[in-house]
């Protein structure tokens, strides 16, 4: 019997993908399941799905109490705004912000989520926060996608590029 090479390699990534699943490696999972979804074997490509539907389950609702610290909170915050859950996003990164009010990567990842959103007002303020406490993150907002809806803001610009400001 002759198989054919691509339905090998789905079989391959399936199988590596349910390893992965075992290990309750959801996030390293999903992405291999992914993968087999556009795989020839139909059969297959289904079986992936609902695995897939399950990982989405597992990281969007974490074991109860498992998210103690800011950093739990700040992680699973950002990994529901990935997966476009913005309101329980948000809700983890608000404790996170309550239990680290001087972490500057909680406000970068606040505005970020602001931005995605559309409220740019509160985009503004939680970057100059992230910006205020950890003046790097100016040059990482310079090329971060998520605030490519600001890049036309002139406040946005004088936040980022203050020497711009000063020269003229």
């Amino acid at each position: 019997m002759i198989v054919d090479p691509a339905v090998q390699q789905q079989l391959k990534t399936f199988e590596e993908a349910v390893k992965y699943f075992q290990q309750q490696k959801f996030h390293k999972a999903l992405q291999l399941y992914e993968k087999v979804l556009p795989g020839p074997s139909k059969e297959l490509a289904d079986r992936a799905g609902v695995h897939l539907r399950i990982c989405q389950q597992r990281i969007a609702r974490p074991p109860t109490g498992s998210l103690r610290s800011a950093e739990d909170h700040y992680h699973h915050g950002v990994a529901m705004m990935n997966l476009g859950h913005w309101d329980e996003a948000r809700e983890h990164l608000e404790k996170a912000r309550k239990m680290a009010s001087k972490a500057d990567y909680v406000y970068y990842a606040l505005a970020a989520l602001d931005c995605l959103i559309g409220e740019t007002d509160s985009a503004m303020l939680n970057l100059r926060t992230a910006i205020e406490l950890r003046p790097e993150n100016r040059y990482h907002a310079r090329n971060d996608e998520d605030f490519a809806s600001l890049q036309e803001d002139p406040r946005f610009t004088e936040m980022l590029y203050p020497e711009r400001e000063s020269s003229a």
